[in-house]
């Protein structure tokens, strides 16, 4: 059961013994009692229709159900469930292992990946007749990096963004006498030709589009982010993402012939995603989000960006979306690459992180190295990284304000 479901519970329950126990209608079963309010990252939209709760409610089921192998999981994966990487829409605590064949500068990818024929993915789990899993040979020599599950919140808020506002910054950017010049990743839907009547509900129906999620925007949209998750790391597949992946066994087809899950199915899945609400923010320091400004860590982390006013959930249609990101890859240098290549992004190159439910993440950055986030935006520094500048300023800032600009962050 979700966050949610517990707390829409919960003040049932309550009401139910205590009018057992006193015997008198006029007793407010809930004086005394603290209310908890919505301060979870499991909500749907504040002012959510009867009609979306029930959405929300269907699609958080099936984000949370646990697959197994009658269900179609496997042949092999890493989790059995979205929850699993996911866990009440925040960051984890599932992570996905990847491996590539690099150059000797430890950052170029090889031109040659033969040696990898089952992709750059590590799945650690085997059902349905897999008996040898997708790990490295010992004699390989691999940039190994992780990635945790990114929270899921506030996707919808991140999907209605206007294409134009995400080329609006890109432009600004380049313009700018900095080092800043973000980019934006154009990307081909890759689902299945008969799975379009998905894909188009929520996206303007060209295949050259705008990529907004995942660590480096190689996806623009929910229903297509929810199949490539089903399949990538749980081996479910979908009208969008029919065919099992290559592995090491060679099954093409695992303990439930056929597709494994419907479009329907990965419709909720999305549309949960997009009805989830902005968890609300913290009290911070007033200052913080000046320096935040001042330090240019707004360049890139737009505070807001307009949302088209088309999109189909209402709520969200023509607003200013508190999203905190470009959208836009940025290259931060050798030190946080990992030698993946995805679309046009390079082994460099990050999209900014969309600083949304921040004070529900306890690490930072696309590996959960940093700690603390003083760590993460210290560690944007580097050679060769259009961040360097912005990381300066901020060392540059008395340790005071400094505090005041990681409280601001700390907040959202």
């Amino acid at each position: 059961m979700s966050r949610f479901a517990l707390f829409l519970a919960l003040p049932l329950l309550f009401h139910v013994g205590c009018g057992a126990e006193s015997g008198d209608e006029d007793v407010d079963p809930l004086a005394g009692i603290q209310i908890i309010g919505d301060d979870l990252s499991d909500i749907p939209l504040r002012g959510a229709s009867a009609a979306q709760v029930a959405r929300f409610k269907e699609g958080d089921r099936l984000f949370d159900f646990v697959f197994r192998e009658r269900d179609g999981l496997g042949p092999l994966y890493i989790r059995a469930s979205c929850a699993g990487c996911h866990e009440g829409a925040a960051r984890g605590p599932g992570a996905v292992q990847k491996m590539v064949l690099v150059e000797a500068d430890g950052v170029t990818p090889a031109a040659d990946q033969a040696a990898l024929p089952y992709g750059n993915t590590m799945r650690p789990y085997g059902v349905g007749g897999a008996t040898t899993l997708v790990q490295p040979e010992d004699d390989l020599v691999l940039k190994l990096s992780q990635r945790l599950g990114p929270p899921v919140f506030g996707r919808g808020y991140m999907e209605a963004v206007d294409d134009a506002e995400i080329e609006r910054v890109a432009a600004e950017q380049a313009a700018r006498g900095d080092a800043i010049r973000g980019r934006i990743n154009r990307v081909v839907f890759h689902s299945k030709k008969n799975a379009d009547e998905a894909f188009h509900r929520f996206s303007e129906g060209d295949e050259n589009l705008i990529g907004r999620f995942g660590f480096k925007a190689r996806v623009a949209t929910l229903d297509d982010f929810t199949a490539d998750a089903y399949q990538g790391d749980m081996g479910i597949t979908s009208p969008l993402r029919p065919s099992e992946l290559p592995n090491p066994d060679g099954l093409t087809d695992d303990a439930k012939p056929g597709e494994d899950v419907d479009v329907e199915t990965v419709n909720a899945v999305a549309d949960y995603m997009r009805l989830l609400e902005i968890p609300k923010r913290a009290p911070a320091d007033p200052r913080g989000e000046a320096l935040f400004v001042e330090a240019d860590c707004a360049a890139c982390h737009v505070p807001s960006l307009r949302t088209r006013a088309d999109y189909p959930i209402a709520q969200l249609a023509d607003i200013d979306a508190p999203v905190y990101t470009d959208f836009l890859l940025h290259d931060l240098g050798p030190d946080l690459a990992d030698g993946l290549i995805d679309e046009s992004a390079s082994s460099t190159s990050w999209r900014t992180a969309p600083l949304i439910g921040m004070r529900h993440s306890t690490s930072y950055l696309h590996d959960g190295r940093a700690r603390t986030i003083e760590q993460a935006i210290l560690l944007h520094d580097g050679p060769g990284s259009e961040a360097a500048g912005s990381v300066a300023a901020f060392r540059a800032l008395p340790r005071e304000e400094r505090e005041a600009l990681i409280d601001f962050v700390r907040s959202l």
